[in-house]
């Protein structure tokens, strides 16, 4: 049997593994958002003793590779808590988490780069200093901040390829059971990696047209 017809035969099973994997991706990314953004606020406005949680929140997660801490999360944190959790949420957990550590530098780097002029400005027309953040620094900070949150597509996404190693069905561990039933490595890995960089392209072109829609013409280029 052919390699072409293994990966014929195969595909429905693999395919599964692509749509297990882009979910633990977008996943994994909207839960760094939710939290990598609040914190980024939280290390510029927020009071000296959050500023140092947050700072050894993000030392923490960066500091650690991504399969310690599934490690740490899937055999020791959640049992010890007595939480039955699949795999699958451990991962989201886990890259969600670790992506909030990188995310909420991403954000802090674009909201600092923004004069300190604009805060004074909208306080002195009456904003609160909520409102301030909601209205004028945040609309910015994201547009400032889209190319370098782009980066962390396609790191979470090599990243979900160690979440094999606590049982995610994704497209590495669904390739690996390819090998073992077909006993061909090669040429079935480097179709794996073929996947992962169409996965990769695609993903990093959506999000440059989406770049591209919604930034302003001139904006952010020489003092903002």
């Amino acid at each position: 049997m052919d390699v072409i017809t293994i990966l014929v035969d195969w595909f429905p099973y693999l395919f599964e593994g692509i749509v297990q994997t882009l979910a633990l991706v977008l996943a994994s990314l909207s839960l760094g958002l939710l939290f990598g953004l609040p914190m980024a606020l939280g290390q510029i406005y927020g009071s000296r003793v959050l500023q140092s949680v947050i700072s050894v929140y993000v030392w923490f997660f960066r500091g650690l590779p991504v399969l310690v801490l599934l490690f740490l999360f899937f055999f020791g944190i959640f049992p010890t808590l007595n939480l039955d959790i699949s795999p699958f949420l451990v991962a989201v957990v886990v890259l969600g988490l670790r992506g909030a550590a990188y995310q909420s530098q991403i954000f802090r780097g674009a909201i600092l780069s923004i004069s300190e002029g604009q805060m004074i400005a909208a306080r002195s027309l009456g904003m609160t200093r909520m409102q301030a953040i909601r209205s004028i620094i945040l609309p910015q900070a994201v547009r400032i901040a889209l190319p370098g949150w782009s980066n962390e597509y396609p790191t979470v996404l090599t990243d979900t390829s160690v979440c094999y190693a606590i049982g995610v069905a994704e497209i590495l561990t669904r390739t690996t059971h390819i090998v073992a039933q077909t006993y061909i490595a090669m040429p079935i890995y480097l179709a794996a990696a073929g996947i992962y960089i169409l996965l990769n392209y695609a993903g990093m072109k959506g999000l440059h047209i989406l770049e591209k829609r919604i930034s302003i013409p001139g904006f952010g280029q020489g003092g903002v």
